[in-house]
């Protein structure tokens, strides 16, 4: 399997050569994780398992064991922990969003009903926490501290802010719902490879910052791509209510045009043509490029996180893989 493409500028080819076989390992991992007797389940699992995906995570897991021995076979059980625990996001999250394209594919829920794709997230948590028991009580302790951050992440988003600010609310709904897995990707990785520990908390830090980054391009993305690109319908999250930054940022705009944009998207988007209307309008607006110069923002200070690290390959990985978050297009 080749590297996701925000990870295909690494210098050192050796090292991207490590890293694709062990992907392929790591696919193998997955596959004997998820599998299932029940034909249903068997089914509805491998759903998004087989659509493809990025595979971000597990591949930074693979790359920062090479702060260690990245032979360590406990390593692959750990990058498979950490996409399995993604997966089980995924079909929650479509269920909560309401969305009807992941990856290209139709979404678990528009197949099976809601039921069955939140019964199959779970059991994807569940195979996720069977693998990562095996791996010892720090890194069974570090997922289960994650793992409540997706969730609170996710609760805190469907809820929204109360008396904090909605910018400093949303960057830590962000941080918990995509950073802390990103994060904990890249400390198991070092971790589990034997690195000294003085690497865990910038490696932390540095996770956040990239998933914060990460998930406001995903903002732009939602409103800027085509169904081709991303695999999503663009102005799902529009539709569905969820808080982004254009939006969040929109709503301090006083100008005439800005209000009846925000009443247009208060409105509910039901029908196609007012979500096309609400998606062409902020696409032309200049909350898009604030939104993009945030992410900018959050990509550079995932960079300077990684001071601690040595200088290598590793580290021009890491921060070369900061870049690319900001410029990928879908």
């Amino acid at each position: 399997m080749s590297l996701p493409i925000q990870m295909r500028n690494i210098a050192d080819r050796a090292l991207v050569k490590d890293l694709e076989r062990k992907l392929e390992e790591v696919e193998v991992l997955i596959s004997e994780s998820i599998a299932n007797t029940d034909q249903l389940l068997d089914e509805t699992s491998n759903h998004l398992v087989n659509a493809g995906g990025k595979r971000i995570r597990p591949v930074l897991t693979l790359l920062c064991s090479h702060l260690g021995d990245s032979e360590n076979k406990d390593v692959l059980k750990a990058a498979a922990v950490i996409e399995l625990t993604h997966l089980g996001t995924l079909y929650h999250d479509d269920v909560m969003d309401e969305a009807d394209l992941r990856r290209g594919v139709p979404t678990a829920h528009a197949v099976w009903g809601n039921s069955v794709a939140i019964l199959t997230g779970d059991v994807l948590f569940a195979r996720a926490s069977q693998v990562v028991s095996g791996l010892g009580e720090r890194a069974l302790r570090m997922q289960a501290e994650v793992f409540e951050r997706l969730v609170l992440g996710q609760l805190h988003e469907t809820v929204g802010h109360q008396e904090q600010d909605e910018m400093d609310f949303y960057v830590q709904v962000l941080k918990n719902k995509t950073g802390s897995l990103i994060a904990l990707s890249a400390q198991l990785g070092s971790m589990l490879s034997g690195a000294t520990d003085d690497y865990l908390e910038p490696l932390g830090e540095y996770g956040e910052a990239v998933g914060v980054a990460f998930q406001l391009m995903d903002d732009v993305i939602d409103i800027n791509s085509d169904d081709d690109d991303s695999g999503k319908t663009p102005g799902t999250d529009l539709r569905a209510g969820v808080p982004t930054l254009p939006v969040i940022l929109l709503r301090k705009k006083i100008d005439v045009k800005s209000i009846e944009l925000v009443e247009l998207i208060s409105s509910g988007l039901d029908s196609d043509e007012d979500l096309a209307e609400a998606v062409n309008s902020l696409r032309r607006h200049e909350v898009m490029e604030e939104t993009v110069l945030e992410a900018v923002a959050w990509a550079e200070k995932a960079k300077k996180a990684l001071s601690p690290l040595p200088d290598g390959s590793v580290k021009k990985a890491l921060e070369a893989f900061a870049d690319a978050v900001v410029e990928r297009k879908g």
